[in-house]
């Protein structure tokens, strides 16, 4: 049965308001929350970036049962792997094992500000096995060390540990990553392409740890909603090798500047209707995901919240 969850737009909300999005969500009936990790947001207009971490441990406070994850965190550049061990495991901690880690080769727009440069796509992929690698060591316990060819770790111990491990799951937009996505048990695709959730499955992976996200742009009326998607999501329109290598918002706009409202009407369900956003998210189950977390770009979380519970929800098989 697919799990449904909502996603903490760090970029588009001030940090109070995503904790607040959060008890609604859980009230919403919602099985769990996914928020982003960002440095700066894809675009001026979004105007926020609130340090994910932090959120996250208000959450856990403000919540009871909902789910927690990262959708997702890079622990390669601006994070050592390390760090990240430590964060998730004190997240596990706080939330009573709600929380399961979510973890991609990152953005340059958010890697590229400690000023080591940006590698290729392959070096990524191999700094991200790296640093999983010594993230599981250090939830297994004790003292660790590690010397590969990305990554040092020097007699390292994570004292707080939940009693129970930490899922992990790796966001995937082809073969390669969707292979390492087998290796460490969880696969996260934001299009939905059954292709890479098949290369997971046949690298071993399981059916029950594919995660996706979806952009549901909700409104009283077909226009603002359009609108709204244009001035939150406009920078999904170059594809994910635009999303990956522009350094900052700036330059998003610039690359955007094209685009237009109806343009992403194309890609994002707009509007009131509740079978136009279920035809959306039905996409990514066929593609076989069953942890699918929607995406709201909206400021009426309240009513997005209404019309999940009484319209949306009830219609979903």
């Amino acid at each position: 049965m697919t799990r449904y969850g909502y996603t903490l737009f760090c970029e588009g909300n001030h940090p109070a308001d995503l904790v607040h999005q959060a008890v609604l969500a859980e009230k919403a009936d919602f099985d769990f929350l996914v928020i982003s990790d960002h440095y700066h947001p894809w675009l001026t207009s979004q105007k926020h970036s609130a340090f994910a971490w932090s959120v996250l441990g208000a959450i856990a406070s403000a919540t009871k049962h909902i789910q927690l994850a990262t959708m997702v965190t890079c622990p390669t550049m601006r994070y050592h792997p390390a760090i990240i061990a430590q964060a998730s495991a004190t997240i596990a901690v706080l939330s009573e094992n709600r929380f399961t880690l979510g973890l991609g080769s990152g953005e340059r727009l958010n890697e590229h500000i400690i000023g080591s440069g940006w590698p290729s796509v392959h070096v990524r992929q191999a700094m991200l096995d790296e640093a999983i690698r010594i993230i599981r060591m250090l939830h297994n316990g004790g003292y660790q060390s590690f010397a590969g060819n990305y990554f040092e770790l020097d007699d390292a111990r994570v004292f707080d540990l939940p009693d129970k491990p930490i899922p992990i799951y790796i966001a995937a937009g082809g073969k390669t990553a969707a292979a390492l996505a087998a290796k460490y048990g969880g696969i996260c695709i934001t299009e939905p392409k059954r292709e890479i959730i098949n290369e997971y499955l046949a690298g071993g992976g399981d059916a029950d740890t594919t995660w996706g996200q979806v952009v549901l742009s909700w409104a009283e009326d077909e226009q603002t909603a359009m609108q709204t998607a244009y001035d939150q999501f406009r920078f999904a329109a170059g594809g994910w090798k635009v999303q990956a290598e522009l350094p900052n918002p700036i330059n998003f706009d610039a690359a955007t500047r094209n685009v237009r409202p109806a343009d992403l009407a194309e890609v994002i369900p707009c509007g009131p209707e509740a079978l136009l956003h279920k035809k959306a998210m039905s996409k990514f189950k066929k593609a076989g995901v069953n942890n699918l977390a929607v995406a709201y770009p909206g400021d009426d979380t309240e009513g997005f919240m209404k019309f999940w519970k009484t319209e949306l929800l009830p219609s979903l098989d």
